[in-house]
């Protein structure tokens, strides 16, 4: 390989890992995200673009979501709902560290 070419490959590895960004959320409730109900508990969240993965051993749900940058960060992350039939839906998730919050469609 020459040496532009591992450079190359180097830099697009960078950004690959620096596209997609992985925080942990815990849910205090039973939680609804696109449409599966998600057990209370300590969830792996991964954010590439507009699709939030949250993974917890097998157990995987994708969904889209609008990233929103404010001017202040999060001292800790939160999780805000809407109530509909009886049961909380994810509206979004406030990410502690960051401006940063998913908006979930």
């Amino acid at each position: 390989m020459t040496k532009s070419l591992k450079l190359l490959a180097l830099f697009v590895l960078a950004l690959a890992i620096a596209s997609a960004s992985t925080h942990t959320v815990t849910l205090f409730q039973p939680s609804v995200v696109s449409g599966t109900e998600l057990k209370p508990g300590d969830y792996k969240l991964t954010v590439e673009n507009d699709k939030a993965t949250i993974m917890k051993g097998k157990n995987k749900v994708e969904a889209t979501v609008k990233v929103e940058t404010g001017s202040d960060k999060f001292s800790t992350t939160s999780v805000r709902y809407t109530s509909e039939a009886g049961k909380y839906k994810i509206r979004e998730i406030r990410l502690g560290g960051t401006s940063t919050t998913l908006v979930f469609n």
